[in-house]
């Protein structure tokens, strides 16, 4: 038979007839369907008249099949209870010990040998089976068990009872098999068998607690190699979990609780381990989840932080963002997995808290420019504990309180660097804006000053942001900006002084030279109550240049309502120098061109803003006093009889009257003075010396913003005329005139 002997039978004289057809299937673990019908007893004739006790399988006739075992008569190959092992690995091996690494190095090649063979007589295999097949015939049908045991028509027997099987003997994993394990992501499973395998490792070198593993030479050093291997890729599938179960949806994610539990499930198992191994050889994978929970952190702040906009504010928001979207997925879905002894939330948000603090750490150590290290001053002492920490469970701490993002030294510094640049940066605009302003004082065209605006509004900028980030960074701030504001009121007093010395602004229209000096004039409330906010705000040493700054604006304020007053006054001079004349007993022309000229000049003073406004119409109420009764006190009209007397009082009484309607009509709040002409028109009408002195005394001490004495004399030269007079027509006899008007005038 040629088809037979190119199969390799050993007789080669075999009938055609005794042949079996051989199966289709090349598998050779694949079990033969020839076993099955041996255990049931005698079988069926085929066609040809052999029995089915002959068939088998292509790869046993040509002896294909090294891993497969013949049967034992009555029992199927590789069942339960089978003494003879079932593979190549398992003759060789002693029973019970657990395959390693190399042992599937060897099965690999021997398997690689069989393969190269089986593809080459592929083919050819093929063709032969086909021809086998045509002799076969149908499969015949055979009789059950059941038909064969129990005749027809009887009942069928009860079926024996059931013997409980033994216990299987769990087989040791190999370490490819615990590997397979760790790649499927069983690693609650996986890390037991390591603990198995890291125990017989233990018992085999002796005892003790395991230490780092051997020489592969060495006894037992391939075991303790295996170990190693096996934590390592354990260790690192533990680790892609953490970072795959932050990234949010993705491979992580759709693990589920499951495999986060499988993670704690290990750290448990681990912890225990390290109890029984010791300090020295503890493994401490808390610690080290610990550590990967920070490097994850670590990873998701810095792929935030780089492509938000904005400079270091932005990516300091993008940041936020970050850490409550994380802190939110550990909150809800990572840490009620994990078992409760573990503390993952806790240890969740000191991996970020940690990792914020070395990328806050890093950007604080770079040269920044002003209005970021403000943004990161502001972010780390407002933003982060209210936003961040104050969002969160702090109780879950086991170790109580976190640590600051930055050193209290580096904040310091940063504080030091703000002040720094501020202090340069405001003087410098500040001298700016000065010159700049000043450029048009002198001009012809009428254009109003921002410059109070503008100052408040470079100082505003730090002292309203640096008390926002702490109180004593704003306390440092605020001294550093009034020292500034000082130093420029000093400056703005001095390009005052100098423009209105200026002989060129005498060409200017007076219109424009008074509205120029009422705009500089404005430019002192709203400096004033920025240098008292500042001071209050300020520690205490920052009144020195809170008083420098008020008197500085003082000197300015001073200054331009004498320039307004001198103004104001030489346009009224010709109406008060027709005051006190016989025309005027008669006629109020004089009165009514002060009262119309202050009037209309009052619509420009009124632009002036309210404080200095107010001081300057008491200036002008109480000088155009002092200018209305000046002619009075000089003599210029002759009171020498009663009649005369009487009619200047009245008109006197009658001027008063006009003033203090004209005054309060522009808002004067010096009432008091509306009462100075009425007692001089008393004074008039008194006989007796100890009534004038009284009166005179009294109006004296009521009045003493007014200077009596002042403007030559007037004051004394009128009361010498008038108590002359008197003294004249009524003296006693043996009394000079001399000592009587001495006697009026001692007061």
């Amino acid at each position: 038979m040629p088809i037979l002997k190119s199969l390799g039978l050993a007789d080669s004289k075999m009938s055609r007839a005794g042949t079996l057809p051989l199966r289709s299937s090349r598998n050779p673990f694949e079990e033969a369907s020839g076993l099955e019908e041996e255990e049931a007893g005698e079988l069926e004739a085929l066609p040809n008249g052999t029995s089915c006790r002959r068939r088998a399988t292509l790869e046993k006739l040509a002896g294909l099949a090294p891993f497969r075992l013949g049967r034992t008569p009555g029992r199927r190959a590789g069942s339960p209870g089978d003494g003879q092992p079932r593979s190549f690995l398992g003759r060789v091996l002693t029973p019970g010990i657990r395959r390693s690494s190399a042992d599937f190095g060897l099965l690999a090649r021997l398997q690689g040998t069989r393969a190269q063979g089986d593809e080459e007589a592929a083919g050819e295999a093929a063709r032969r089976l086909a021809f086998l097949r045509l002799g076969r015939g149908p499969k015949p049908r055979r009789a059950s068990l059941a038909e064969r045991v129990v005749p027809a028509g009887e009942a069928a027997p009860e079926p024996p009872p059931k013997v409980p099987e033994p216990p299987k003997i769990k087989e040791p994993l190999s370490v490819l098999e615990i590997l397979s394990l760790i790649q499927q992501r069983e690693l609650a499973r996986a890390d037991e068998h390591i603990l198995e395998l890291e125990a017989e490792e233990l018992a085999s070198s002796g005892g003790g607690a395991p230490g780092p593993p051997k020489a592969e030479g060495a006894g037992g050093g391939r075991r303790a190699r295996d170990v190693a291997l096996l934590y390592e890729a354990l260790q690192r599938e533990l680790w892609a979990l953490v970072r795959e179960t932050l990234a949010g949806p993705g491979p992580g994610a759709g693990a589920g609780p499951g495999a986060v539990a499988q993670l704690g499930q290990v750290l448990v198992q681990e912890e225990a381990a390290d109890g029984r191994r010791g300090p020295e050889a503890a493994r401490k994978l808390r610690a080290r989840w610990a550590e990967a929970v920070a490097r994850a952190a670590r990873e998701r702040l810095e792929a935030a932080a780089p492509g938000a906009p904005g400079g270091l504010a932005g990516q300091l928001e993008a940041l936020r963002g970050r850490l409550l979207e994380d802190m939110g997925v550990v909150r809800g879905r990572l840490a009620p997995s994990y078992p409760a002894g573990l503390g993952a939330f806790g240890v969740y948000l000191r991996g970020y808290h940690g990792a914020l603090a070395e990328w806050i750490g890093a950007a604080a150590r770079r040269r920044l420019p002003l209005a970021d290290r403000y943004a990161l001053l502001h972010w780390h002492n407002q933003v982060y504990p209210r936003e961040v920490l104050g969002l969160v469970d702090m109780v879950a701490l086991e170790n109580g309180e976190l640590e600051p993002l930055l050193s209290p030294g580096t904040v310091r510094g940063l504080e030091d660097e703000c002040v720094t640049d501020v202090k340069a940066q405001t003087r410098a605009a500040l001298l700016r804006v000065l010159q700049e302003d000043a450029g048009h004082w002198a001009g012809a065209e009428d254009r109003s000053s921002n410059l109070a605006q503008d100052v408040c509004e470079l100082l505003e900028e730090h002292t309203e942001r640096a008390p926002r980030i702490s109180q004593e960074f704003g306390e440092r701030m605020a001294h550093c900006c009034l020292g500034g504001l000082a130093e420029f009121l000093q400056s703005f007093q001095q390009r005052v002084e100098r423009f209105h010395e200026n002989p060129g602004v005498r060409e200017l229209l007076p219109d424009t030279y008074i509205s120029r000096t009422i705009s500089l004039v404005n430019c002192g409330p709203p400096l004033r109550a920025l240098a008292e906010r500042l001071a209050r705000v300020g520690p205490p040493e920052s009144e020195p240049a809170r008083e420098a700054a008020a008197s500085a604006l003082d000197r300015v304020t001073r200054l331009c309502h004498r320039i307004l007053t001198d103004l104001l006054f030489q346009e009224l001079q010709p109406h008060f120098s027709k005051l006190m004349r016989r025309k005027w007993l008669s006629s109020s022309e004089a009165l009514d061109g002060i009262v119309g000229t202050l009037g209309a000049k009052a619509l420009a003073l009124r632009r002036m803003q309210d404080e200095p406004y107010q001081e300057l119409v008491a200036e002008l109420h109480r000088r155009a006093l002092v200018e209305y009764v000046r002619p009075l006190f000089r003599g210029r009209l002759r009171c020498g009889s009663a009649r005369t007397r009487s009619r200047v009082a009245g008109r006197l009484r009658e001027d008063a009257a006009q003033l203090q309607r004209l005054f309060r009509r522009l808002e004067s709040q010096a009432s008091w003075l509306d009462a100075v002409v009425p007692r001089l028109a008393e004074v008039l009408h008194l006989e007796d010396t100890p009534s004038i002195q009284m009166e005179v005394g009294m109006l004296v001490r009521d009045y003493p913003d007014i200077s009596w004495t002042a403007c030559d004399g007037c004051f004394l030269a009128w009361l010498f005329f008038f108590f002359s007079c008197e003294v004249g027509r009524r003296r006693q006899p043996g009394v000079s005139v001399e000592a009587a008007v001495g006697n009026l005038t001692h007061i």
